[in-house]
């Protein structure tokens, strides 16, 4: 009930938001984070390891994105001095 709640603001943050792009990332990280509740939780009701293991395994990869993502964003905010979304669209190369 609580970790579908997480996962429906993480859900709705993505739809609502389409203008900054922190707020993406930090929607993302919202929906990563209550998917790992609910392995967590499984894995203690299961008496398993292997939940652990997937929870270790996932904000690995979040972390790993949240570092890549951001270090993007603040590379194009020194060149642009902007992190608007909609002139990140209309780039071209």
């Amino acid at each position: 009930s609580v970790i579908l709640l997480l996962f429906l603001i993480g859900i709705l943050g993505l739809v609502i938001n389409r203008k900054n792009i922190i707020l993406t990332i930090m929607s993302i990280e919202l929906m990563l984070l209550s998917v790992n509740l609910n392995f967590i939780i499984f894995s203690i009701y299961l008496d398993d390891i292997t939940g652990y293991i997937f929870v270790l395994f996932i904000l690995t990869v979040a972390a790993t994105e949240s570092a890549i993502g951001l270090a993007i964003l603040s590379v194009y905010y020194k060149l642009k001095n902007t992190i608007n979304l909609d002139k990140i669209k209309h780039i071209k190369s």
